[in-house]
């Protein structure tokens, strides 16, 4: 039975109690009240009876260490499960940062809360590296960028763990032990052929469809096409208005005669009503998110890429084609038509020239006839 005792020069009690193992241990209570130290030995004793008989569980355990603080300090010890703290961290931003930050930590949040699944009800502690390590690989294989995968992981994922970290509920910060992915050209996205956009159309069914239209007619990222409003669409002027998600910039893009065909085929919505309701409010991650839902219609329509691995050759094979693929498609359509580089931009949105060369890719045939542009300067001698 547990008992306790003072040493000569501590002002604290001790406990003596028989461990999980059967060994006797002494160790102090850190209390300098008897009835309270008292209380933690014989909670202590409870555990080690429990890991004795091997019913002794994670839960149980957290609610014994907190009662003890509890009586000792008055205060409870904090267990946080990975969603409920995300969802107390986001609560405890909004009104504190801009509403653009808040929507992308909304949807990055929910994103991983997704594709952690069950794990997302454990412990805070319990998310790992591991963890992290895939969420990034499931986003860089929907199509996204290295930097942006890069920035997802490292600054807005990590800014909720890395805030637990300082508020002493986690050790480390699981998102820092993840290596940044590196912007390897050789595995530099492809772009869609016109075959493999009809056959990706005749594989989608509903707004899917629509979907894959204006990918590729507007050169638009998925969030922004599933998140498209009527609003939106100026039938009369034959344009399309939308504000970026992820650069808030407003693009002016000309309606498409195919993509407008088959918006004028739709149940014409008001206002906010989503262009393509089925995709609207979805996240892009896991399985069955929207870049899991585009694979799928790869798959059915027989449309492959490349697969490639990381720079250092190790984690899992993405596919050099997704989603995404269509904005590479409708700039390098462009670029092959021959429309200024200017215009390009303009219409794609990207702020800088660099941005805007990653997702040129200019025919063989075009690249020939450029260079037999080239003054003649006589035979070599």
């Amino acid at each position: 039975m547990a008992s306790i005792f003072k040493i000569p020069r501590s002002p604290f009690w001790f406990a003596a109690y028989r461990g999980a193992c059967g060994e006797r241990i002494q160790r102090t209570t850190k209390q300098r009240n008897r009835t309270v130290a008292l209380g933690v030995a014989r909670e202590w004793e409870k555990l080690s009876e429990k890991g004795r008989a091997g019913v002794l569980t994670e839960v149980h355990a957290r609610r014994v260490v907190s009662e003890i603080l509890e009586s000792a300090t008055g205060e409870r010890l904090q267990f946080h499960t990975c969603r409920g703290w995300l969802d107390e961290w986001l609560a405890g931003k909004r009104g504190a940062v801009a509403a653009k930050s808040i929507e992308k930590y909304e949807q990055v949040t929910a994103d991983f809360l997704a594709h952690l699944g069950e794990r997302a009800n454990l412990t805070l502690a319990a998310i790992g590296p591991k963890d992290v390590r895939s969420f990034r690989d499931v986003l860089a294989a929907g199509g996204r960028s290295p930097g942006t995968v890069n920035q997802v992981v490292r600054k807005v994922l990590s800014a909720p763990f890395l805030a637990a970290q300082r508020l002493g509920y986690i050790p480390t910060n699981p998102c820092a032990a993840v290596e940044p992915l590196r912007d390897d050209a050789d595995a530099a996205r492809e772009t869609f052929t016109t075959e493999q956009v009809g056959q990706l159309l005749r594989a989608a069914e509903g707004d899917w469809q629509g979907a894959i239209l204006a990918g590729y007619f507007t050169g638009l990222r998925l969030r922004d096409v599933a998140e498209m409003k009527w609003a939106a669409v100026d039938f009369d002027g034959g344009l399309l208005r939308i504000k970026t998600r992820k650069t808030g910039v407003v693009l002016m893009i000309p309606l498409h005669d195919e993509f407008a065909a088959w918006l004028r085929k739709q149940p014409r919505g008001i206002g906010q009503a989503p262009v393509f309701p089925s995709l609207a409010g979805k996240g892009t991650g896991g399985r069955h998110g929207l870049s899991g839902r585009f694979n799928a219609i790869m798959e059915a329509a027989k449309v492959k890429g490349r697969l490639t691995r990381g720079a250092d050759g190790k984690g899992r094979k993405t596919s050099s084609l997704s989603f995404h693929s269509l904005r590479h498609s409708f700039v390098s359509a462009l670029a092959n038509a021959g429309v200024a580089k200017e215009l390009r931009q303009k219409l794609s949105g990207h702020a800088d020239d660099q941005s805007h060369a990653r997702y040129t890719h200019l025919d063989v045939e075009n690249l020939r006839a450029a260079v037999s542009k080239l003054p003649s300067v006589g035979s070599a001698r």
